[in-house]
């Protein structure tokens, strides 16, 4: 029979394959209970498994009956999201528990696309997800999302966001025409920013996706000053030129302490729709190499796939589009690699302290 430390270094040692992560690495939550020959397991994890949470269960049940032996063995899994920590000296939205950025540091390399269908990929996964279109100057969003309703408020102070696909949304995109150029300068487009956030009445959020504009301008560098950020996100293409401006974004996520999860390769390769030759038309292996100079993981890569682009030119995203196709699943496979590795991170604790208030008698 198998002692309860023994039992919780199993469940600690078993790994989330989709995650590439033990349920140990990712911190979490194991309660073990034996009474004569039953044992009880239950497993919180940090991280939303909604879409293969029975996977999970069978695999670790048979894993525990594999060398409990004789033992009548129980195994429940559930998950919670919590509140991660941010650079230091920024406080919290008290609406959303973790904002992650999703950065590029050079345009068109399929960032914004790849923002919408991770955000949606968290979403299916059951947690309670935002999206929040920073690129001013060109946003996407609401043309992804498909819909180009106009956000309302209600007490004259906070503006709602729009509902897509059981997404939160806003963009500047919501509040002008489509072919409006916004003619601004830094100063206006850091306050549109900060005002979308803030002033958007965001309901219980798990995760904040945050879309920003490529480079490490003023829309970047407020977000570091004054956006409490838990994680970022890069996406490279293959070619060394995106690679360049790639590593920039990450250099800057580290100056400013923000913890970089990991990069996505997009575009990694092309299989031709006729032929079906396959060929890496951006070069091969630069997101691995970059994610290894320093020191992070290589969440996914992504094909440079015709059904990608007509589904997010269509409105219809190919995680809500194909949500079982491969490439729907790559993006969710991405999007639970990335949740795990935030889990990891350390929790915000500031709201347990209370509030010090010295009164004069």
């Amino acid at each position: 029979m198998l002692s309860q430390p023994q039992v919780e270094q199993i469940v600690n040692d078993y790994q989330d394959q989709s995650a590439l992560m033990t349920f140990g690495e990712s911190k979490a939550r194991v309660v073990v209970k034996i009474e004569g020959n039953i044992i009880d397991v239950a497993v919180t994890l940090g991280y939303p498994v909604k879409g293969y949470i029975a996977a999970l269960q069978t695999g670790l049940l048979a894993e525990l009956k594999q060398q409990a032996q004789s033992a009548e063995v129980t195994v429940v899994i559930d998950w919670k999201v919590t509140k991660h920590k941010v650079q230091q000296g920024i406080k919290g939205i008290a609406s959303v528990k973790n904002i992650i950025a999703v950065a590029s540091g050079k345009g068109g390399v399929g960032k914004s696309t790849t923002s919408v269908n991770l955000a949606l990929a968290l979403a299916a996964d059951g947690a309670k997800v935002g999206i929040l279109d920073a690129d001013i100057y060109g946003p996407s969003q609401p043309r992804m999302l498909g819909t180009s309703q106009r956000p309302e408020s209600i007490d004259g102070k906070r503006i709602e966001p729009i509902e897509s696909y059981g997404l939160q949304c806003m963009s500047i995109g919501f509040l002008i025409d489509e072919e409006e150029p916004m003619i601004w300068r830094g100063p206006m487009v850091t306050q549109a920013l900060e005002q979308m956030l803030n002033d958007t009445n965001w309901n219980g959020l798990d995760y904040l996706v945050i879309d920003l504009p490529p480079g490490t301008g003023d829309i970047q560098l407020t977000l570091s000053q004054k956006v409490p950020v838990s994680g970022a996100v890069i996406v490279t293409t293959p070619q060394d030129i995106a690679l360049l401006d790639a590593r920039k974004a990450l250099k800057m996520f580290e100056k400013v302490n923000v913890s970089v999860m990991g990069v996505i390769e997009n575009m990694s390769t092309h299989i031709c729709s006729n032929c079906g030759h396959e060929e890496h038309i951006f070069g091969a292996g630069g997101g691995e190499k970059m994610a290894k100079q320093y020191g992070v993981d290589l969440l996914g890569e992504l094909p440079l796939d015709i059904k990608i682009r007509e589904d997010a030119d269509g409105g219809h995203p190919t995680v809500v589009n194909d949500p079982d196709g491969s490439i729907g699943m790559a993006y969710r496979t991405i999007a639970r690699r990335l949740a795990a590795r935030l889990a990891k991170q350390g929790k915000d604790y500031t709201s347990a302290f209370p509030n010090i208030v010295i009164k004069n008698d």
